[in-house]
C-alpha cells in the first residue's frame, strides 16, 4: 500500500518529522511518501496562511497523487481537503478529522491542545463541520509558534503538558487531541505523563487511511466531490486548470 503524506506548509524539518511519525505507525508493507508544496507559508497560523496553503495542497496532489492508495493532509486545519477529494478518487484524510474521530472512540469527551490561541477558532469550526462539537469539551492554545516545535525540546513538552493538565481538569475530559502535526512525536511521552489517551492526528489518519484503502473504499464522484469542471485558469494558476 502506498500512502502520500502531504505537509501543507513548506518547512522541510516539519515534513521530515511528520514523515517519521507516519512511518512509525504504518503497517508492514505500507510505503509512506512525504511531500510539501513548492510554494506557500513556512507555517500555517491563520486564515490567510491556510488559504495560500490550500492552493499548494491542490497543486501537490495533482503532481504526486497518481499511484497512491490514499492521501493524508498533515495540518490540523485540514487545508485543501475538499479540493484534494475532488481531484482524487482515493481516500483523502485530514489529520484533524481523523484525530477527532479517534478521540470520540476512546472517551466520552475530549479536549484539544494546540499551538497559537488565534487558531482555536479554526478547530472549533472544524468540530462543527465534522459533527463532533458536542464531544469536544474545550480547545486550548499554548501560543507556541508552529516552527518552535521543530527544536523546542523539553520546554515545549512541559508547556503542552501543563496546558493538557489544565484542560483535563477544567473540561472534565478523558482524552487529549494534539492540535498540530508538528506535535506528532509527543504522544507517547504525554500519554505516559497524563495517564489518558493522547491522540496525534498523523498517526490516526495513517491508520484510518490504510483501513479505508484496504476496504476498497474510494471517494465518491457523485455530487460535490465529482471531478473539477474543465476550464481555463490564468496567471500562476494556469497549470492547475483541469
Amino acid at each position: 500500500m502506498n500512502l502520500l503524506i502531504l505537509n501543507p506548509n513548506t518547512s522541510e524539518a516539519m515534513t521530515a518529522s511528520i514523515a517519521q511519525a507516519a512511518r512509525a505507525v504504518a503497517s508492514a508493507g505500507t510505503t509512506t511518501t512525504a511531500v510539501q508544496p513548492a510554494f506557500g507559508p513556512r507555517s500555517i497560523e491563520g486564515h490567510y496562511d491556510e488559504t495560500i496553503a490550500a492552493a499548494g495542497v491542490a497543486e501537490t496532489v495533482r503532481l504526486h497523487g497518481a499511484g497512491m492508495d490514499a492521501v493524508v493532509i498533515a495540518c490540523f486545519g485540514d487545508p485543501g481537503l475538499d479540493a484534494a477529494r475532488e481531484a482524487l478518487e482515493v481516500p483523502v484524510l485530514g489529520v484533524a478529522e481523523a484525530a477527532f474521530h479517534a478521540a470520540s472512540f476512546v472517551a466520552t469527551g475530549f479536549s484539544v491542545v494546540t499551538t497559537m490561541t488565534r487558531t482555536c477558532v479554526t478547530a472549533e469550526h472544524l468540530l462543527q463541520r465534522y459533527g463532533l462539537a458536542s464531544r469536544c469539551r474545550g480547545v486550548h492554545g499554548t501560543d507556541i509558534p508552529v516552527l518552535a516545535l521543530e527544536d523546542g525540546g523539553a520546554a515545549c513538552v512541559d508547556l503542552i503538558e501543563a496546558a493538557a493538565r489544565e484542560a483535563l481538569a477544567r473540561d472534565r475530559s478523558g482524552a487529549i487531541v494534539l492540535g498540530c502535526a508538528g506535535m506528532a512525536g509527543l504522544c507517547a511521552t504525554l500519554s505516559a505523563r497524563l495517564g489518558v489517551p493522547v491522540i496525534d492526528g498523523v498517526a490516526a489518519a495513517v491508520r484510518f487511511a490504510e483501513a479505508l484503502a484496504g476496504l476498497g473504499l474510494r471517494t465518491s464522484k457523485q455530487g460535490d466531490y465529482a471531478r473539477p469542471l474543465p476550464k481555463q485558469y490564468v496567471g500562476w494558476a494556469a497549470p492547475l486548470g483541469w
